[in-house]
């Protein structure tokens, strides 16, 4: 016969067995690989336990960066395959871009160096840096530079490289070699997925090296990401979410996010 402590911690959901709080949340994690998203009624069923134990659960799990609360319920990380087109980006959660935006420009002052990743949260930063003096901006999107096009007192320097057609920006070496050429105060990155436990990722591996360079570069690194993003990542890393100094996203991020996010001693700015 097993010994009581086996039985324990092999009990499946809905065994007379009791089982410990940590045990309870990584049968949680098992029955979420299977089924992608629970409900806390279910998960209230599956070990007969309280909607109170159930929410401290999958808050636990989320300040982890292992599951992520939805409306009514808890979901597995899920994988980005492929990032959308700019096109596609540029006509959603503009109030959330906006606003993050705003929140950005208080890191801005005159005179100074700014990198802007390629992206349309990215994107809304400009006109605050337009109403400064003495800026240079670099970028490796196209949308920026031509948002910049006509703005005469910004310095504009574009990386170059290879050419992302349904991003309208620069990936790859080239843009890469142009950024370890350059210095900046402060680098605004962007990101198709980000969560706790990978940090940045990315499904395109000509974007990694750009990305990375462009962090070393700057003395102060920024990331800008609707919260709708997290709890997604893609095949390849980019930077652990403790090498920002400050991220910036919408206040739809759920709380437990947002303490495992400052625990990390990341700065968070809730737009």
């Amino acid at each position: 016969m097993s010994a009581p402590e086996d039985t324990a911690s092999n009990a499946a959901p809905n065994a007379s067995t009791p089982i410990i709080p940590a045990q309870r949340r990584e049968q949680i994690l098992r029955q979420l690989r299977k089924q992608q998203v629970l409900s806390v009624h279910q998960i209230m069923e599956m070990f007969d336990c309280s909607h109170m134990t159930v929410r401290r659960d999958i808050a636990l799990l989320e300040q982890e960066g292992r599951a992520y609360s939805v409306t009514g319920g808890v979901r597995i990380a899920s994988q980005v395959h492929s990032e959308p087109s700019h096109q596609s980006k540029a006509v959603v959660e503009q109030t959330q871009k906006e606003a993050m935006a705003k929140l950005a420009s208080s890191l801005l002052h005159a005179d100074m160096t700014v990198y802007l990743d390629a992206g349309t949260s990215t994107l809304e930063i400009v006109p605050y840096i337009t109403a400064l003096t003495g800026m240079t901006v670099v970028t490796n999107d196209f949308g920026i530079v031509e948002a910049l096009a006509d703005v005469l007192h910004v310095d504009v320097i574009h990386t170059g490289g290879l050419l992302d057609h349904p991003n309208r920006s620069c990936v790859g070496g080239l843009a890469a070699s142009t950024l370890r050429q350059i210095a900046t105060d402060v680098a605004f990155m962007s990101t198709s997925s980000w969560d706790l436990q990978r940090g940045t990722t990315t499904p395109s591996p000509l974007k990694v090296e750009v990305k990375q360079v462009a962090m070393q570069a700057a003395s102060q690194t920024v990331l800008v990401a609707t919260s709708s993003k997290y709890g997604t990542f893609g095949m390849y890393k980019i930077a652990a979410l403790a090498q920002f100094d400050v991220i910036i996203t919408d206040a739809a991020l759920a709380e437990a996010a947002a303490d495992g996010i400052r625990k990390q001693g990341v700065e968070l700015m809730l737009a």
